[in-house]
């Protein structure tokens, strides 16, 4: 009997240790929000596609700001740089329109895949706290760069990760980058919230139910036909085959998360100071 009670209770710890640094406003029912992500190529808001979808349902405004034109991912000696950058920035129009996200709140850096972490880092610091001094988003959308340890990511990702959160800690000081608000009119701005992706399944603490978007997301990412088909290998062209339609669908639903009956989306939530983002 007390094994039972002791167990009980240390369930009832870790179900509320689990949910601590939950929104007290469920994402589900954010309206009129400003929220923006950052990533580092085309394709790198799929993993919030259905999250994305609803949030712009739902009277808010969505941007995306991607930091390379994915002009590297394939392995297709035939097709130049320029033209993939080309392919990508229309895929990634195409799957945004997709998600209800106009084509004018997509802003792309422009500087090569693969190549993100050997820029010049107060150049792209200063593009991004433009932007977020413009925009003033409420929320954060990023690559998680770790919480109390730092998370591996890829080049680009990991890049983008530290990018991301650097400029919101730099937006929100208007000292840094004065010229902005000296000559551009613009005004430091603070990013309270943040729904960090990809990041330790063990500091998730948010859901996001986007069951009633399960199609819109499988559709957006359907347009990605030249990173995930034909285009790895021999890009033959935006159309695909029937059965490479299939089994495109397939691979997309083998990467979505379902639980108790729904699809769901997974985040760590963090309110407060950029500052204390990795604490």
């Amino acid at each position: 009997m007390k094994r039972k009670c002791l167990f009980f209770l240390v369930l009832l710890f870790f179900s509320h240790f689990s949910l601590k640094g939950q929104p007290e406003i469920p994402v589900e029912k954010w309206t009129e929000k400003t929220i923006m992500l950052i990533g580092a190529h085309p394709d790198d808001e799929a993993r919030s596609h259905g999250t994305l979808a609803m949030l712009q349902d739902h009277g808010n405004q969505v941007y995306v700001v991607i930091l390379t034109s994915g002009n590297v991912g394939t392995q297709d000696p035939q097709i130049s740089m320029t033209d993939l950058a080309r392919i990508r920035k229309k895929e990634e129009i195409d799957a945004l329109a997709e998600l209800g996200i106009p084509a004018d709140h997509y802003i792309n850096m422009g500087y090569n895949d693969g190549m993100l972490e050997m820029q010049d880092k107060e150049e792209i610091m200063t593009r991004l706290v433009r932007q977020i001094r413009k925009y003033k988003p409420d929320i954060l959308m990023a690559y998680d760069p770790g919480k109390g340890k730092m998370r591996w990511h890829k080049a680009d990702h990991r890049t983008a990760s530290w990018l991301a959160v650097d400029a919101c800690r730099a937006a929100m000081w208007p000292l840094l980058y004065e010229g902005q608000i000296i000559h551009e009119n613009l005004e430091a701005h603070e990013v309270r919230e943040y729904l960090l992706f990809d990041g330790f399944p063990e500091d998730y603490n948010t859901e996001v139910d986007i069951t009633q978007y399960l199609e819109v997301k499988i559709n957006a990412f359907m347009k990605y036909v030249s990173q995930f088909t034909s285009g790895w290998s021999k890009y033959t062209g935006p159309e695909m085959s029937p059965e490479e339609e299939k089994q495109f669908r397939e691979r997309i639903k083998e990467r979505t998360i379902y639980k108790e009956g729904k699809v769901i989306e997974q985040f760590r939530y963090y309110a407060g100071s950029p500052d204390g983002i990795g604490r």
